[in-house]
């Protein structure tokens, strides 16, 4: 703990340092290789897209992009700002976004990001400002794909091995913020870009602290050590004093990601629909939510969220029926003589998830299931059980945006190596409706195909969704004009101001 303390002191030199923690070590900070949640939030302070959501999560709007506009159904035109430069100094061009492009759909890297550009017919420089991109058909996601992080042509161009390029671990960007310093399980420390295209951030640097432990990481926030982090619902209702909501304020709000058991469909056991029926019925869902957030979640019942209209109200979650389970387990060759017997994997990382395996344990125990738990380091869980597929079922989470892109984690093309299609869901009327959802542009009619495939989706039972929940974020009242919008309070960031201490 005191080695923690004098970590946060040697930051603490610098002036006006906005200190928050990580749970992991980031893999790589290049933003169209960054799949963990470590990688992906530091990359953002990093990196600009073409175009970003509003304050609101409801608009498009331009970032690196001054303009843009459908010249017709498959042909997109975006007019970049002028003056954008690089970290180390060099003038954004539109060969960049051309040179992004070209490598994500390239054989150098494995990223799941490539596969919302399957429609993207060609990318052309028309100069040094100005792009045409075209697609083969209408594309309901042809904006939101521009939000991917650009990167430098004049840096990787000559790169033979982007996966394991120098640059993932000393990126260059665009971005409000540039890396300064980064020690592997220390610090990563970013500093204002003194140059950004809206204005020098007004908070000097952001420290990320990596502090796998959950408890650490909440004592630090308790001490003021950190100004921002995660409080869960069990700290919040048990182990905060009214001192100190003195010192931060809290923020909460449902947060746009869920929580699941997703089985390895490739494995021959979890191949009878009838077992994974089972399994479903013989948890309890709303114990669940109970036991671990005290009302600050809600029961996910499929997976598009319920803020987005994609979302199927009349899918309920099942109640749990032992009966039916233990009578379908049967049916499946299973009893008490011969258990069915699985393997839930998950991580540390989040605090929530190794007690939330605990409960589905003993749950699916009433059932004569017997359950053993596997809880790991994050870059551990990732690297030699869910991306390798090696896995009876992992208990993970998804963040997703307020579009949901159902070809990324459903669709039979995005079980393989780098894709999130992590269970190896292959369902051919599936893969059909998603492939026809591409290029449906009336937003009432995708709508009512994506309700119509969340039913399908929640009665095959590739995962057991599980929860949705809350984000409570506290905030230390010395960081200034933090304002709480619908997509959350990161949107203005580079205005906050942190009141310094004399």
């Amino acid at each position: 703990m005191r080695t923690l303390f004098l970590l946060f002191l040697s930051c603490s030199l610098f002036a006006a340092t906005l200190h928050l923690a990580t749970a992991s070590n980031p893999s790589r900070l290049n933003p169209i290789l960054a799949t963990d949640s470590s990688s992906s939030e530091i990359a953002g302070f990093l990196f600009n897209g073409l175009v970003k959501y509003d304050k609101d999560a409801s608009t498009i709007v331009g970032d690196l992009a001054q303009d843009f506009f459908f010249k017709d159904n498959t042909t997109l035109l975006f007019k970049l700002r002028p003056n954008v430069t690089w970290h180390d100094g060099q003038a954004l061009t539109s060969k960049d976004v051309v040179f992004t492009y070209e490598t994500l759909i390239s054989s150098k890297i494995v990223s799941p990001y490539s596969a919302n550009f399957r429609f993207v017919q060609s990318v052309k420089a028309i100069d040094d400002l100005t792009l045409e991109v075209k697609y083969t058909k209408p594309y309901f996601k042809a904006l939101e794909t521009w939000m991917m992080g650009i990167l430098p042509e004049h840096i990787l161009k000559n790169d033979a091995n982007i996966m394991n390029s120098a640059f993932n671990t000393k990126p260059i960007g665009t971005g409000p913020y540039k890396l300064y310093q980064l020690e592997h399980s220390k610090n990563i420390i970013l500093e204002a870009n003194k140059a950004y295209f809206e204005g020098e951030p007004k908070i000097k640097r952001i420290a990320f602290h990596v502090i796998a432990d959950p408890m650490t990481r909440f004592l630090m926030l308790k001490s003021a050590a950190l100004d921002i982090g995660s409080i869960e619902p069990m700290e919040y209702e048990r182990q905060i004093s009214k001192d100190f909501f003195k010192s931060f304020s809290v923020y909460e709000e449902i947060s746009r990601s869920y929580t699941y058991l997703g089985f390895n469909l490739r494995r021959e056991k979890f191949q009878n629909p009838k077992v994974r029926e089972a399994l479903s019925l013989a948890i309890d869902r709303e114990q669940l939510v109970k036991i671990l957030f005290f009302d600050h979640a809600k029961v996910c019942t499929g997976p598009f969220l319920p803020s987005t209209k994609a979302f199927n109200a009349d899918v309920k979650a099942p109640k749990r029926d032992i009966k039916k389970a233990k009578e379908l387990l049967k049916e499946a060759g299973y009893d008490e003589v011969n258990p069915f017997i699985f393997e839930i994997a998950t991580s540390n990382a989040n605090s929530i998830r190794p007690y939330a395996a605990e409960i589905l344990q003993h749950q699916l125990k009433d059932a004569g299931v017997i359950v053993t738990l596997r809880v790991m380091e994050w870059q551990a869980f990732l690297n030699t059980v869910v991306f390798p597929n090696d896995f009876d079922t992992v208990l993970l989470g998804w963040g997703l945006s307020p579009m949901p892109d159902p070809y990324m984690f459903w669709h039979t093309q995005s079980d393989k190596k780098g894709g999130f299609n992590l269970v190896g869901y292959n369902n051919p009327r599936m893969d059909k409706m998603i492939e026809d959802s591409q290029e449906i542009i009336d937003k009432t009619q995708l709508d009512a195909l994506f309700r119509e495939m969340f039913q399908i989706i929640v009665d095959d039972n590739p995962y057991l969704f599980l929860f949705i929940p809350n984000a409570i974020t506290a905030v230390d009242t010395k960081i200034q004009n933090i304002e709480s919008t619908p997509s959350g309070i990161w949107h203005n960031y580079i205005d906050w101001e942190k009141e310094e201490i004399e």
